[in-house]
């Protein structure tokens, strides 16, 4: 580990305390995580802690750990990729909602403002919602959608269908009627394919 990221961890330790736990290094960036309840709160030291100073936030998704082997975790999780321009550092936060069945957590658009279509996002293709946030509906899929995608136990082909009907001349919504299918492609080669 380099000096930097070294001096990262430890003033981390020091002005997070047990909140984050131990940070750990992977793929040359320093990671941590906290409790839903404590989310708002550490967004808001790592950004006005002189020591700290996480003045960007790069990326925010959501993410879904039930189909993660040998994850005994919460299901899931926002995570936030933040930038402090005055110390050149990079930090991943990962925060978990307490409850899995309705994950909820407070948004950090008061801290970042960029976070607000990062967490719309999230929460459309996740169902992770941000209590507090100023104007949290879809942003990708169809405001009548049933659902969140990106959900490992979401359906592949989804739930309704949409299609135009021309006896009634307006786009309808189905079950869906599509039969499951797997597609194994064919390959052709020439005879000498790969020889001079």
């Amino acid at each position: 580990m380099s000096a930097k990221l070294e001096r990262l961890c430890q003033k981390l330790k020091e002005v997070l305390g047990v909140r984050i736990g131990e940070p750990v290094l992977k793929l040359g960036e320093v990671a941590i995580e906290c409790a839903g309840a404590d989310y708002l709160e550490i967004a808001r030291t790592l950004r006005d802690h002189p020591e700290l100073r996480f003045e960007q936030l790069i990326d925010l998704s959501g993410i879904d750990y039930s189909a993660y082997p040998g994850w005994q975790g919460k299901r899931f999780a926002a995570v936030s990729h933040l930038t402090s321009v005055t110390h050149n550092w990079r930090l991943r936060l990962k925060a978990f909602p307490a409850d899995d069945a309705f994950p909820v957590l407070p948004t950090v658009t008061v801290v970042w403002s960029g976070a607000d279509w990062y967490e719309r996002e999230a929460f459309d293709l996740y169902g992770i919602m941000f209590e507090g946030h100023p104007d949290l509906r879809r942003i990708l899929t169809d405001y009548g959608f049933v659902g969140h995608p990106f959900r490992k136990d979401f359906p592949v082909s989804g739930h309704v269908e949409m299609r135009y009907d021309p006896e009634q001349q307006r786009v309808v919504y189905q079950p869906v009627t599509i039969e499951p299918r797997e597609v194994t492609p064919r390959i052709v080669r020439e005879e000498n394919y790969g020889r001079g």
